[in-house]
Parts: C-alpha cells; structure tokens; sequence
C-alpha cells in the first residue's frame, strides 16, 4: 500500500523551495552587500569614528556624567562609547539602524580589527541577515504562487527595500557614528510598527479587491508617521553634517542595491528549484 501524505500536511517539496532560494540568493546578496560597504560605506564609518573618538578624548567638565551609547553602523558594527555632554542620552542603536547587518564590536571588550578581519565578520553577519530576509521573500512568493524567476523577484525585492529601508528611514534615518539617539526601546518599537504597517499597507494596495481595502491600506501606511517617530532630547553629532548626508544617501543606495539583487536572486532559483 503506498504511503500518500496527509491532508493538510507539510508541503515539504514547496519548503525545500523556499529554504534552498533563500539560502543560495543569500550569500550572493550578503556577499554583494558587503562589495558595496567597502567601496561606499565603511571609508564614511571610518571618518565618523574619528570624529567620535576625537570627542570622547577631549577633556570633560567637571560632575558632567555621559551616558553610554552604542550606535550600529551600517556595516553593522556595534559601537560603544562614553558620550559626550552633548550627546547624554539613554539611547541605543536598534535593528533598524543596522542597515546592512554585522558584527559588534565596542571599545570595552574584543573587537574585529579594521581591515580584512572586520570585512569578514561583516560578511558573515551580512550573510546571515540576507538568507533570513530570503526566507521571507521566497515564503511569500510562495504564498503568491505566481512565479515569473527573477522579473517578479525584482518587484518583492523592491517592496521589501520599501518596507524595511525606506518607510523606517524616513523618521530614523541612518546615522553616523557619535549621533545622539532617542532610547533603545522607543526606537525599536517604532521600527517594528512601521515595518508591519508598511508591509500591511502595501499589501492592501497591490493585492486588495475593492477601492475602501486599498484606501484603508494608504491609511495605514501613513499611521506611524502621524504618531512620529522617537527623537532624542537634544539632537548632536560629532560628525560635519556632510558626512552625515554623505552616510544617508550611501546606505540608501546600498541597501537598495542589496534589496534588488536580493528579490532577484530569490525569485530566480525559487524558479530553478522547482
């Protein structure tokens, strides 16, 4: 008697789809990721952290006590340092600053030296976000289940830079090292509404039938921007304002890169898997 699998049962040739596109698409846009952190990002980090560590060396007034604070940079390194009077706060950087994922590091215990040690565990930490946010790519074009290869993985792709890049972004914009920022938890929290409305609006938008659906979905996506996002008592940055500009617009062009190639990428072998 041959063995059938149950009704309502694991669809385990679909999963493996899923599991093998996110894993090959992946590495190859962790991998692209980091190329694109090297050329464009990490000699602005670099920049920053001088400036920064210029800051925490200058003397301080006397019975002035700064607040630690960790920034993670957009080649997801995490940075802890002693603020400067200026920059007191009881903040912390939160997944939706590491635009590009990393390794963490602080001056207070081991960190990857500068160089190829430091490029490789952002490697490895690139990697590791992209196969995770492959998984979330390919299960939803799975959910579709419209697959065109890599033309309609370019559209996922797009939507996912929207939503977890651009919509945050606008109210968290990514920030050098030495930047004042508003509590960990408020921003985290904010990170993540803005993420689900975003998703969830989106969603609306494109797949809903029927005009008050999509309307509801505009609404929503403009709902965490209503509320605003958390902002720290008294706005400061060791860095010029123009390496701040200068880090906005080259995350915001290596994420895009990365996000593209990544929805590409996993509609491609999703296609090939099958």
């Amino acid at each position: 008697m041959p063995l059938t699998r149950p009704s309502g049962g694991v669809n385990l040739g679909a999963f493996n789809r899923i599991v093998r596109a996110a894993a090959f698409s992946g590495i190859l846009a962790g991998l692209l990721l980091t190329a694109v952190q090297q050329v464009q990002v990490s000699k602005i980090i670099l920049q920053a952290e001088t400036y920064e560590d210029a800051a925490s060396a200058a003397p301080q007034p006397e019975h002035v006590h700064a607040a630690p604070v960790q920034h993670v940079h957009a080649d997801g390194h995490a940075h802890t340092h002693e603020a400067a009077p200026a920059h007191a706060h009881d903040g912390a950087a939160e997944p939706a600053h590491s635009h590009d994922g990393g390794a963490a590091h602080s001056h207070a215990g081991w960190q990857p030296e500068n160089g190829a040690e430091r490029t490789f565990f952002t490697a490895v930490a690139n990697i590791s976000m992209a196969v995770g946010f492959g998984l979330l790519l390919a299960g939803a074009i799975s959910l579709r289940g419209q697959v065109t290869g890599w033309r309609a993985g370019l559209l996922w792709g797009a939507a996912g830079y929207g939503v977890f890049f651009l919509a945050p972004s606008i109210g968290l914009p990514p920030e050098v090292p030495g930047t004042a920022a508003a509590p960990l938890a408020a921003r985290q929290m904010w990170w993540l509404t803005t993420v689900a409305a975003s998703a969830g609006g989106l969603a609306l938008l494109v797949f809903a039938r029927g005009l008050p659906l999509r309307a509801l979905g505009a609404a929503v996506l403009f709902v965490p921007h209503l509320v605003g996002a958390p902002q720290p008592e008294v706005h400061a940055s060791t860095a010029p304002a123009e390496l701040a500009r200068a880090f906005i617009y080259a995350t915001a062009w290596a994420n895009g890169a990365f996000w593209l190639a990544l929805g590409a990428l996993a509609g491609f072998f999703y296609k090939k898997s099958a």
